[in-house]
């Protein structure tokens, strides 16, 4: 189940606040052998992560159920527990952050399906199955819809999920039960190609789609150390086309905030099928519909490029 993009968060009894954690969305599944626990952790698109973190496999054993299905949250956190995606990321560089699973939600235990369960009776049930385990519960943030922004901006954070307390659990499609608030303006996007540099990338260029076409969002520089440069190159080879995947390039003349790309400016870039997604923070959308002061926060194996859309 995903959450809607707001500008404003619903005020009201029938709705809760929680932390939006800046990490990969997974499930973690339990379930019984013939002679012994097994522990499956699966990302948003499918893939068995398991084995990348065996920390959380090792805890998510200790769950008091002989069959589970918890949906939740891998983040990489710091000795004073501030999440950091990019920690997650390039998890051998920043050997300080421990990475944890945030449990919220419950979908089935022990046999039952619990997706049609209100959502307060589901994270009663989750509350009594992660205790003594040491996994993490992402719980109610207390207070007013101001109250909660407030705080959460004050810590730093990425934003707030609200999510209204009668709701069943629905898969697929972003749902107006669960909305989240962003005070860090940050989303997915597509990188569609590259300028080289020295170590492998200079600046990527990203979009996203839009009634099927990729539409191009701006250059990112931003972000990056020679060492990520040269991974994000790596991820990228293969991936090499002779032909923009970018519908709206080029552009007649590069726009105010360097974000345009021109066809003189065309011949320096190396175009890429658009399969591999980006996570990117900025200040804000221009009015030609580009990102101003983008930065390269990570990539995203969790999300499939063709559902990437624009947030805000």
């Amino acid at each position: 189940m995903s959450a809607r993009v707001v500008d404003t968060l619903p005020e009201g009894e029938d709705w809760s606040y929680e932390v939006k954690l800046d990490g990969y969305r997974a499930l973690v599944i339990k379930t019984i052998g013939k002679n012994e626990a097994r522990i499956q952790i699966r990302s948003r698109t499918g893939k068995d992560l398991t084995r990348a973190y065996p920390g959380v496999a090792a805890v998510a054993l200790k769950v008091a159920a002989a069959q589970a299905v918890i949906d939740g949250e891998l983040v990489a956190i710091d000795a004073s527990g501030r999440p950091s995606f990019q920690a997650l990321q390039h998890r051998g560089a920043h050997p300080q952050h421990a990475i944890v699973f945030y449990a919220f939600d419950l979908l089935h235990l022990d046999g039952a399906d619990l997706t049609g369960m209100p959502l307060d009776e589901r994270r009663e049930a989750l509350a009594r199955v992660v205790q003594g385990s040491k996994m993490l519960l992402s719980t109610e943030l207390p207070g007013s819809a101001q109250q909660v922004i407030e705080a959460v901006a004050g810590l730093g954070l990425e934003g707030v999920i609200a999510k209204r307390r009668t709701s069943r659990y629905t898969s697929g499609d972003r749902h107006s039960a669960w909305l989240k608030l962003k005070l860090d303006k940050q989303q997915e996007l597509v990188i569609g190609g590259y300028r080289p540099g020295p170590h492998g990338i200079d600046a990527l260029l990203v979009g996203y789609y839009e009634g099927g076409a990729l539409r191009f969002a701006g250059k990112v520089r931003a972000g990056f150390t020679p060492h990520v440069r040269r991974e994000v190159a790596a991820r990228l080879a293969g991936l090499d086309t002779s032909r923009c995947p970018f519908v709206d390039l080029p552009h007649t003349k590069a726009s105010r905030w360097g974000a345009g790309v021109t066809a003189e400016q065309m011949t320096e870039m190396r175009w890429v099928r658009p399969a591999a997604v980006a996570q990117i923070r900025f200040v804000e959308w221009t009015t030609e519909g580009h990102l101003r002061h983008a930065a390269f926060l990570g990539l995203r194996t969790d999300k499939d490029a063709r559902g990437i859309t624009r947030e805000t």
